[in-house]
C-alpha cells in the first residue's frame, strides 16, 4: 500500500513538472513567432527599440528586399506601408489605379500607421518609382508626421527613370527635415544581386 502511495505521488509531481514546461515553451514560441514576424516587414508596429526606423512601400517584393538589406546593415526597425486597399496584383491593373490615384491627388489610407515616430533619428524611406512621382501611399504617409530635425534617407526601385523628382518632393512634404539628397536607386531586375551594393552604401553613410 505504500509503495503504490509513493508511485502515485512521483506520478503526480511528473505531470505538474510536465504542464509547467509546456506552458513555458508555448509562451517562449508565441513572443518569438510575434518578433519574427516584425523582423521579417509583416507588422505594422515601429517600436523596437532602435533610434532608426526603415519605412518601405512595396508592391512587387522589390522594395521590400531592399528595406530588408537595410536593415540588416543598420539594425534598425521595419515598417511596411500597406494600403487598406491592396493594389491589384496584375502589373497593368494596378498600373491603372496608380496613374488614377496620382491624376486625383488621392491619399491612400494607411493600415495601423504608427503613433508616433518621435523616438527616431534617422529614417530610411524606401518606394517603388511609379509614373516619376513617389506612390500616393507615400504621401499619406510622410504627411502625417512632422519629422522636423530628422535625417530622411530615400531608397527607391524603378524601370528605367532612378528617382527623377521623388527625393524633392520628399524635401517638399518634409521641409524641416534634412532629406539626404544621395539616396539609393536600383533597378528592379538588378534588386535580386544588390545585397552588396547596398551594403556599400549603407556603410558610406556613416551612420
Amino acid at each position: 500500500m505504500r509503495k503504490r502511495l509513493i508511485s502515485v505521488l512521483l506520478a503526480s509531481a511528473m505531470a505538474l513538472a510536465l504542464a509547467a514546461c509546456g506552458q513555458s515553451g508555448s509562451s517562449t514560441g508565441t513572443d518569438g513567432g510575434a518578433d519574427t514576424s516584425t523582423d521579417e516587414g509583416t507588422g505594422t508596429d515601429a517600436s523596437g527599440g532602435s533610434n532608426i526606423l526603415v519605412a518601405y512601400f512595396s508592391w512587387s517584393g522589390n522594395t521590400e528586399e531592399m528595406a530588408t538589406y537595410i536593415q540588416e546593415q543598420t539594425g534598425g526597425d521595419l515598417y511596411e506601408i500597406q494600403p487598406v486597399t491592396p493594389y491589384p496584383e496584375d502589373y497593368n491593373e494596378c498600373g491603372d489605379v496608380a496613374l488614377e490615384e496620382r491624376d486625383n491627388n488621392a491619399r491612400t489610407e494607411i493600415q495601423e500607421l504608427p503613433a508616433d515616430l518621435s523616438g527616431y533619428d534617422t529614417l530610411f524611406i524606401g518606394y517603388p518609382n511609379w509614373n516619376a512621382d513617389l506612390p500616393m501611399p507615400l504621401y499619406t504617409f510622410l504627411e502625417e508626421y512632422d519629422l522636423s530635425g530628422k535625417t530622411i534617407i530615400p531608397f527607391t526601385t524603378h524601370g528605367g527613370s532612378g528617382f527623377s523628382r521623388t527625393i524633392d518632393t520628399i524635401a517638399e512634404l518634409e521641409p524641416d527635415a534634412q532629406v539626404e539628397e544621395d539616396g539609393l536607386a536600383i533597378s528592379r531586375n538588378a534588386v535580386p544581386d544588390a545585397e552588396g551594393e547596398v551594403t556599400d552604401w549603407v556603410g558610406g553613410l556613416g551612420i
